[in-house]
């Protein structure tokens, strides 16, 4: 009888991961991958970064020798500047950041954390989103609220609906925000609408965990894509008692280091509080969860932020990506209006790796059948996996399937 609790039921397999093996087994000459968040070239093969191609270089002879349980310290100081700017300085004795095993891990140590010491009855999630956010924070026991954030109809953020969710939180709950080119829907806050939301969070005393997957590969712009968590930082912790606020950060997307697992987790306090205590208390997570975050990724970054010339490389080589990405929502835009005769405008507003496409699992289903061309059930399209070669054939592909 005791052994009865090993007989689980499978779950079901991760729908992206399950549909990549599909892709990988499909023989079609003209199969069209627009699944993974993972950034192509125009030739469609994985892109190493120029920056990240010399780093290695210089990087020939690194050690392999364990890294602290918080990671590297130059790393930590890097990218604490990269995401909160001059902010990083001032808030110098508020801010506890330690490396991680990527935002997954960020987002996964913050949840813990939070779980065990900040103690909110909710989190709230946008709906949609990263389909980890749910499962990381059910996996800490604490209960998982959505928020209405994309509008099917306007294809806009529902901000009226968003702000009334909000609203009826309480004081400690904790919010997911994501900083920029939000996953899955491509559709980002404006600045106004964070200065509506920071108000509510304010008034709320609600803690906010930003995920900041994208920051400069979004606009090809690190500070603009970065505004976000620093109007919070200086507009929301400027309060008497603000809960605090986290910085989820991670390297897969803008250094191209998605096998590296590169990230790093930022905790800031309020100003008349020591982030001393904390710091020790992400590190004994950490020990005992994976001990030691991994060295070679963190210090190819550690490189390129370091140095002024890997630096200025790498910012070229975000609007490298960044352009080609808008250029291919342009491209795709004006061939779906041609096939379908209907606005597809939202395509091209849209911002960073993912396009909320509106199509139906349907479609979906019928454009992987009888086109080859993957997408994710909800509709969201990767729209790294186009490219000159393929997208008149996705759009034509996409135009039929909606003719019937």
């Amino acid at each position: 009888m005791g052994s009865q609790y090993l007989d689980l039921a499978i779950t079901p397999a991760d729908t992206a991961f399950g549909l990549m093996a599909d892709f990988d087994v499909d023989t079609h000459h003209n199969k069209v991958s627009l699944i993974a968040g993972a950034y192509r070239g125009e030739d469609g093969k994985p892109w190493l970064l120029p920056s990240v191609k010399k780093a290695k270089q210089y990087l020939s002879d690194t050690i392999h020798e364990y890294l602290g349980i918080a990671g590297s310290p130059t790393f930590i100081h890097l990218a604490k500047d990269l995401v909160f700017g001059p902010a990083a300085s001032k808030l110098q004795d508020n801010i506890a950041s330690v490396q991680t095993v990527s935002g997954t891990g960020a987002n996964h140590l913050a949840a813990t954390f939070l779980a065990r010491h900040l103690r909110p009855n909710r989190v709230f999630i946008p709906g949609p989103t990263w389909i980890n956010h749910k499962s990381i924070w059910e996996m800490a026991e604490v209960t998982v609220a959505e928020y209405p954030y994309y509008s099917p109809a306007s294809k806009e953020v529902d901000i009226v609906g968003m702000l009334d969710s909000l609203d009826q939180a309480e004081p400690n709950d904790v919010v997911i925000l994501q900083a920029c080119a939000h996953n899955p829907t491509g559709v980002d806050l404006s600045k106004s609408h964070w200065m509506q939301v920071a108000e509510v969070v304010r008034r709320k005393q609600l803690f906010v965990v930003f995920d900041s997957a994208y920051q400069g590969l979004a606009t090809g712009n690190v500070d603009g894509d970065a505004w976000a968590v620093r109007y919070f930082v200086e507009n929301v912790l400027a309060f008497e008692t603000p809960p605090g606020l986290c910085v989820a950060q991670s390297f897969s997307k803008n250094f191209g280091l998605y096998g590296e697992r590169v990230g790093a987790l930022h905790l800031v306090v309020a100003p008349h509080l020591s982030a001393k205590g904390a710091r020790s208390e992400l590190m004994n997570i950490a020990r005992a969860e994976y001990s030691n975050p991994p060295r070679f990724g963190a210090s190819i970054v550690e490189m390129v932020l370091g140095d002024r010339e890997l630096r200025d490389q790498w910012k070229a080589d975000l609007e490298t990506m960044s352009s080609r990405i808008r250029e291919m929502r342009h491209e795709l835009r004006l061939r779906l209006e041609k096939e379908t005769q209907q606005d597809w405008s939202h395509v091209e507003a849209q911002t960073g790796m993912f396009s909320y496409t509106g199509l139906t699992k349907e479609h979906v289903a019928r454009l992987r059948d009888e086109f080859h061309v993957y997408l994710l059930p909800s509709g969201r399209m990767s729209v790294c996996g186009l490219n000159k070669d393929n997208v008149q054939h996705v759009a034509h592909a996409i135009g039929e399937v909606m003719k019937n």
